[in-house]
């Protein structure tokens, strides 16, 4: 269920009197609590406006105040029970809570299901939903209502909306069902149907599970000739120091990066260093792995795993 919580929080509704491009600048440089300020401050001489009262919930939520959000969502879906988007966010901090608190956990799934399942009838399109429902029918226990079947179902229900996000679905519930025949097939046929690097990292990251680095490496080959992003020769070292596999490839990869690298690569400098400094590691090279190690915690000094591998150079 973590997975749609950067989606969870979208107004759909509009009303002229919020000035929503300030609030959209607040989420979009994660102000959250400047956003929660000034729609406090224009809730209480326009209380009734529902969508400051959805944006509201949002800020809530993005700064994981679940209790908050949750009493914000329940009260729109008390006044507009029929609004679909209002119960999907409801069921979905009641989710977030729930996987923060396992003790509450139980107590929640009722309602959980409850609000999903009615924004999913609700709205016969609303893709979120269905994958809201998907991830919460594998991930809960049998005990509790989990059912690979349900899920399967929900997936269905997404490949009629949107093949891509059917296939990929069914490829997590397969993965999850212990099916790798079966998942590697969906995520496959997602990859041949929509080819964006969402599709290819759910292949990587399946490979990655099942401990098949030569597969996760030509995968991301593969991504890398279709979409030309520096950032897939980090992904490609990152297999390489992870399994100790073809660790030349991983070195070629990883200064190609370092020689293109930008901010939009997302992935700091440091953790490619660190890859580096694994590979060296890897091929008993102590004076290159410590040089790279080096380089990564003068940049990053407080990462643990960092550290860590500095000591484990230092003891070769």
């Amino acid at each position: 269920m973590r997975n749609f919580l950067l989606f969870l929080f979208c107004p759909i509704c509009l009303f002229a009197q919020l000035n929503t491009a300030n609030i959209d600048a607040y989420f979009s440089k994660k102000q959250y609590k400047k956003a929660e300020t000034e729609l406090k401050t224009y809730l209480k001489s326009t209380p009734n406006d529902l969508l400051a009262t959805e944006y509201l919930g949002d800020a809530y939520g993005y700064q994981k105040q679940w209790d908050a959000a949750i009493k914000i969502y329940k009260n729109l879906v008390d006044l507009k029970p029929k609004e679909a988007n209002y119960q999907y966010k409801y069921g979905g901090v009641l989710g977030m809570k729930a996987l923060e608190n396992k003790f509450k956990a139980i107590g929640l799934i009722s309602d959980i299901k409850t609000a999903f399942t009615t924004a999913a009838k609700l709205d016969k399109n609303h893709i979120n939903v269905r994958w809201a429902l998907v991830e919460l029918y594998v991930q809960l226990p049998l005990l509790f209502g989990g059912s690979s079947t349900k899920a399967l179902s929900y997936a269905s229900e997404l490949e009629n909306l949107s093949k891509v996000d059917g296939y990929l679905a069914k490829g997590y519930v397969y993965e999850y069902d212990d099916e790798p025949e079966l998942a590697e097939k969906y995520y496959k046929m997602a990859i041949k149907t929509g080819g964006s690097l969402v599709c290819f990292d759910k292949l990587t990251k399946f490979y990655e599970n099942k401990n098949k680095p030569a597969d996760a490496i030509k995968n991301i080959e593969a991504a890398h000739e279709k979409h030309q992003r520096n950032a897939l020769y980090y992904q490609i070292g990152k297999v390489a120091a992870e399994y100790n596999v073809e660790l030349q490839k991983g070195i070629n990869c990883l200064n190609v990066y370092l020689n293109n690298y930008s901010a939009i690569d997302g992935v700091p400098v440091a953790w490619a260093n660190y890859r580096l400094a694994q590979i060296y590691y890897h091929k008993q090279n102590k004076t290159e792995a410590l040089k790279y190690i080096n380089l990564a915690l003068n940049e990053l000094p407080k990462i643990e795993p960092f550290k860590t591998h500095k000591q484990k150079v230092l003891n070769m």
